[in-house]
């Protein structure tokens, strides 16, 4: 099993994404450049937080255009698993690999802090009967506000394409969503942070259960090892 996380010019989590998987998980992790064309072998795809090219025009607008993101539409539509963390987040909906955008938070302000976010049984492996009912990761973020339009959202719904929402909404995100996946269920994308919630120290180590359960939506062993 190989992690690819990618690198892109104002990238601040990729050490920390790396970081989740190559010692939280211990499953082999490496950086790939965000003018690289390809992914080499890798099992998981994560776009990890952090300032794409300075967020400028949009967050994630940018970055969509990089030549890796050829490489992971690719991978994607061939079933291969891809993780969009915050920044990743973004991207991942400026690229068409994930339904809706982000916008600016309801607030005009950018939100630090803790959330208790309650677990929507959208896979069989990401539900509350893996993770609980509900679980606590930071968010860091200007524009985490989820918007879709009312016929994307009652898909959304209708699929159990919703991972996550907000107990306390931090940003004004439609619904109090704040992580969804694609309708196929190899694609995932979430504002908060695992990468921020794994280590003693951190406000929770629930990222660990949430990296887990990404990774077991192609390879269950990874839960049964966790057991």
């Amino acid at each position: 099993m190989n992690v690819a996380v990618l690198q892109f010019p104002g990238s601040n989590c990729d050490q920390d994404a790396l970081h989740l998987f190559a010692s939280g998980l211990k499953v082999p992790a490496r950086y790939v450049w965000h003018k690289d064309t390809g992914l080499g072998s890798a099992d998981l795809v994560v776009v990890p937080g952090g300032f794409s090219y300075g967020d400028y025009l949009r967050c994630g607008a940018i970055a969509r255009f990089s030549p890796v993101m050829r490489a992971v539409r690719d991978f994607a539509s061939a079933g291969g698993l891809v993780l969009g963390i915050c920044n990743g987040f973004q991207i991942l909906c400026e690229a068409g690999l994930l339904p809706g955008a982000l916008i600016r938070n309801s607030s005009l302000e950018y939100r630090c802090l803790t959330c208790e976010l309650a677990v929507e049984p959208s896979t069989p492996s990401f539900g509350p009967a893996t993770l609980g009912p509900t679980i606590r990761m930071p968010i860091g973020h200007g524009e985490g506000n989820y918007r879709i339009d009312p016929e994307g959202l009652a898909r959304l719904r209708a699929n159990r394409q919703v991972l996550l929402r907000y107990a306390s909404n931090p940003n004004g995100s439609l619904d109090d969503i704040a992580g969804i996946r694609n309708e196929t269920g190899n694609v995932f994308g979430m504002m908060p942070h695992p990468d921020r919630a794994f280590e003693r120290f951190h406000p929770s180590q629930d990222g660990l259960a949430v990296a887990r359960a990404v990774l077991a939506t192609r390879f269950p062993e990874v839960l049964k090892r966790a057991g």
